[in-house]
């Protein structure tokens, strides 16, 4: 089965939001790809990504400790879309 996993919507909002650290957390059916999806990201925009494996129920299941790693961004994939919604991280 093919996903759009809108890969050039996550590049724009690396892009935008200049972030150098990024985690991204997917669902169990995309884990699989993990690497490849990092590795585009990583090419297009020369951040550092971080893969999340620890588990994804949905955009509420954020990480639990997260502000402390200091990432720039987390992207999350799930099988529903938020429009507008773009998950900011509030690091200082």
């Amino acid at each position: 089965m093919d996903y759009n996993l809108e890969l050039e919507r996550a590049i724009g909002a690396i892009k935008q939001e200049k972030a150098k650290l990024v985690l991204i957390q997917l669902p169990e059916g995309l884990k699989p790809q993990a690497t490849t999806i990092a590795s585009t990201l990583e090419k297009e925009t020369k951040s550092k990504i971080i893969i999340w494996m620890g588990s994804n129920w949905g955009a509420c299941d954020t990480p639990v400790g997260i502000e402390h790693l200091n990432f720039d961004l987390l992207i999350q994939w799930g099988h529903s879309s938020w429009p507008g919604f773009l998950k900011r991280l509030n690091i200082n």
